[in-house]
């Protein structure tokens, strides 16, 4: 869980902001309205606009009322410089070799079906994230990134899937999915016995398509 005084640029009468509202850690906020948090004392609109770039480094996102993001296909390299999120020389499949338990088996069964799915190679971003594809996103505030335009992250206690719910079908393939949680920006499972893979691919294939 990522601290809010972790987040470049942000201070400390923002942080008490949303941790008296009942918002203890920047993940916490995943889902949650730009505007009920926008009208909170101690939040401006430049302070909460980092806030939702660091969530968007990590897959999430403020809720639907967010002032949001600008996506478009491809790698851009203009990235602004607090932003620690970036892709990395570390093989995938020597991070998935390197899990413990089951997540070793997990790792590569989801290497295989977005390998297959998007003909892409996988990249590591950060250090726990698999991804596949590149987009560019420039927030209401001007910072902007380079992110991955679908992926996963096997980690301990919860498999994480990136960029499938955006897509046109993307709401209603969920809903087929099996099951899982939800956050803004990602979709939380515990293993992939507890989905349908059809469905997965599906998605996959669906967000895959809206590299344009």
């Amino acid at each position: 869980m990522t601290k809010f005084s972790d987040v470049p640029g942000t201070a400390a009468p923002l942080h008490r902001a949303l941790e008296n509202a009942g918002y203890p850690t920047l993940e916490s906020l995943d889902g949650v309205p730009y505007k009920s948090l926008i009208a909170l004392h101690g939040v401006g609109e430049t302070g909460l606009g980092r806030i939702q770039a660091a969530l968007l480094e990590r897959g999430l996102s403020l809720g639907e009322e967010t002032k949001g993001a600008t996506i478009t296909p491809g790698h851009t390299g203009k990235v602004a410089s607090d932003i620690k999120t970036h892709i990395t020389s570390v093989d995938p499949v020597a991070y998935v070799d390197g899990l413990e338990g089951r997540r070793v088996a997990h790792g590569h069964q989801l290497l295989s079906i977005f390998g297959r799915v998007t003909g892409a190679e996988p990249k590591m971003w950060g250090p726990s994230m698999i991804g596949y594809g590149s987009v560019h996103y420039v927030s209401h505030t001007g910072r902007e990134g380079d992110w991955f335009q679908c992926g996963f992250s096997p980690a301990k206690s919860k498999i994480s899937l990136y960029g499938l719910k955006d897509s046109p079908r993307g709401e209603e393939l969920l809903q087929k999915l099996g099951k899982y949680t939800e956050g803004r920006g990602c979709v939380y499972i515990n293993k992939p016995e507890d989905i349908d893979l059809d469905v997965l691919e599906a998605m996959i294939s669906e967000s895959w398509a809206g590299q344009g």
